[in-house]
């Protein structure tokens, strides 16, 4: 309830009560909400190329006449032999991130109530306690979080076939005459087949996420009327059994002498203050509270 609309005259009071308009703080509550720092990724683990050995026969010397007149003349030429042929090789691309910074709300903005600087500030003479309603701006925090740009990507890479260079002998110039055959001549040599092709294994990477704190208003401060005590219904007694009783929750350091005087008055605000109760004068609210009982 806003101060405008506070009632000018307590309602349902009975004879002998007394009432004061009293501030009452606004209520808050804390809520959890999870933030994302890392946005969630995939990882790629390239699986090679399975290859096997196998034996292969090479021709190192071609089939041949022999001439029994005039012998027939060779040369010896090279020759390149695959021996492992050309294969794709998958190869990752890793992912890029960013690191950005992010505000976010711990605590909402809000109104508050608040006393003016002193009797300046007064009408005239017959004024009362000046408030003031001022606004406290909302709270941020910053926070470091890595955002993904570019995802984990493969591509893939071409090896060349591997050759071994053989050297053959040739004929240079045939046989004359009588002709005798000479078969060809091969050598085995071991070469790499491909069995089965390099491929990616994806496995997926969750998002990392992190626990803020927020403050939440869940109910607004204002004036209300509350029941206190004054001088129609206070007594030393009761005065003595509320001192007891702020001795015992250890905010009052004084003695218990029946007297409402400074330092029990502090003592009753810092009570309040710590259970969020209306503050500025002793309320009935208050002594039930402290077990006090008129």
């Amino acid at each position: 309830m806003s101060a405008q609309e506070v009632p000018l005259l307590p309602p349902g009071a009975k004879p002998g009560e007394c009432y004061t308009r009293i501030y009452v703080p606004p209520q808050y509550e804390t809520k959890v909400e999870e933030i994302v720092v890392t946005d969630g990724t995939e990882h790629v683990e390239i699986m090679p190329a399975q290859f096997k050995w196998v034996e292969k026969q090479v021709l190192v010397k071609e089939e041949s006449e022999k001439i029994e007149v005039i012998p027939a003349s060779f040369k010896t030429v090279e020759e390149k032999v695959e021996i492992k042929p050309a294969t794709e090789v998958l190869k990752i691309v890793p992912a890029q991130f960013d690191e950005v910074e992010e505000k976010v709300l711990v605590r909402e903005g809000y109104t508050t109530w608040k006393t003016g600087r002193g009797p300046v500030e007064k009408i005239d003479a017959s004024t009362g306690e000046i408030m003031c309603l001022v606004e406290v701006p909302a709270e941020y925090k910053t926070i470091q979080r890595r955002k993904l740009i570019t995802p984990a990507t493969t591509e893939t890479v071409v090896e060349p076939a591997k050759y071994k260079v053989v050297k053959k002998r040739v004929i240079d110039k045939a046989a004359e005459t009588k002709v005798t055959k000479i078969p060809a001549e091969y050598v085995t040599v071991k070469v790499q087949e491909l069995v089965e092709k390099a491929k990616p294994e994806r496995a997926p990477v969750p998002a990392e996420l992190v626990e803020v704190e927020k403050i939440m208003k869940v109910q607004d401060g204002g004036l209300e009327w509350r029941q206190i005590l004054c001088e129609t219904n206070m007594t030393r007694d009761v005065v003595g059994q509320i001192q007891a009783a702020l001795k015992e929750q250890g905010v009052y350091g004084g003695t218990i002498d029946g007297s409402l005087g400074p330092m029990t008055m502090r003592a009753v605000r810092n009570f309040q203050k710590s259970k969020n109760l209306a503050s500025g004068q002793l309320t009935i609210e208050t002594l039930d509270a402290l077990g006090v009982k008129l």
